[in-house]
């Protein structure tokens, strides 16, 4: 089972490629026509997905841009002074968010790959030592591992492959 979109994406893709659009394929005109409109689609979101949290952080620099160059306008009207004011509490909280937005989302991916990596090294390092400190590598890993399956678990169960729902913890309770 894998949990990354972008894996998600082109599976659903090959799938429908492979084995839905075939099936159907000059029995049911329709059918078809809206397979390969879910295929465009997953292929349109496959596109857009590395690139979502930039285009975000570009649209709200842009927003608070505007913010700024509007807030230049004298306002006369109470109304029109208020909304300005409004505008002035939100750019300072939309400048605030693009500040802690300066990361990209693969710099947390490339760490993560980078920390599982040195945790499989320091494994293997223990590896060749005693028994003793093999143990302790093994509970720690493990209690690790238990703690992944379940965030890993409760991330998928929406699709429905639980036995029972209500032993999984929802995903928001899990990572806060």
């Amino acid at each position: 089972m894998q949990m990354r979109p972008e894996v998600q994406i082109a599976a659903m893709i090959k799938a429908m490629k492979d084995v839905v659009i075939p099936a159907v394929a000059g029995t049911n005109k329709l059918a078809e026509e809206q397979a390969k409109l879910v295929v465009g689609m997953l292929s349109l979101m496959a596109h857009q997905l590395p690139v979502q949290f930039r285009f975000d952080r570009d649209e709200l620099a842009r927003l608070v841009k505007t913010s700024a160059a509007l807030k230049e306008v004298q306002a006369t009207e109470p109304s029109a002074r208020a909304a300005c004011g409004a505008l002035i509490e939100r750019a300072a909280e939309a400048e605030q968010v693009l500040e802690q937005c300066r990361r990209d989302p693969d710099d947390l991916r490339r760490s993560v790959h980078a920390m599982r990596a040195a945790i499989c090294d320091v494994v293997d390092a223990f590896a060749q030592g005693g028994a003793d400190e093999q143990l302790k590598i093994e509970r720690i890993v493990l209690a690790m591992s238990a703690e992944q399956l379940l965030r890993d678990r409760s991330l998928v169960k929406p699709q429905g492959w639980e036995p029972d729902l209500a032993a999984v913890p929802d995903i928001e309770s899990l990572i806060g």
